[in-house]
């Protein structure tokens, strides 16, 4: 299998994995009351399941983008420093007391 595909395919699931555990904290944690919601009603298991097959796209796309933009980072940093940017040196200015000057 090419490694693009092995890549592709380890992010996803590791995506989903990410949502799957985001949606059993939200049963655990109640939120919303969504507990109470899957486990009361006849479809509980089906809104279960769509929740996290829903979340696992939404999350499996954002770990395979982030994971391919992290690819063009360089961990070495020999760029070089940059150059000091020059002080500015303070010019002095003479203040007269003489009205015709205002």
């Amino acid at each position: 299998m090419p490694k693009l595909i092995r890549f592709y395919i380890r992010h996803t699931l590791i995506g989903f994995a990410i949502a799957a555990a985001f949606v059993a904290m939200l049963l655990w944690f109640n939120v919303a009351n969504l507990w109470h919601l899957i486990s009361t009603s006849d479809v509980g298991l089906l809104a279960a399941v769509l929740l996290v097959v829903f979340h696992g796209i939404v999350f499996s796309g954002v770990q395979f983008g982030i994971s391919i933009m992290r690819l063009g980072e360089n961990d070495r940093d020999d760029t070089g420093k940059r150059d000091a940017l020059p002080l500015a040196e303070p010019i002095p200015v003479r203040i007269t007391d003489d009205p015709r000057h205002r």
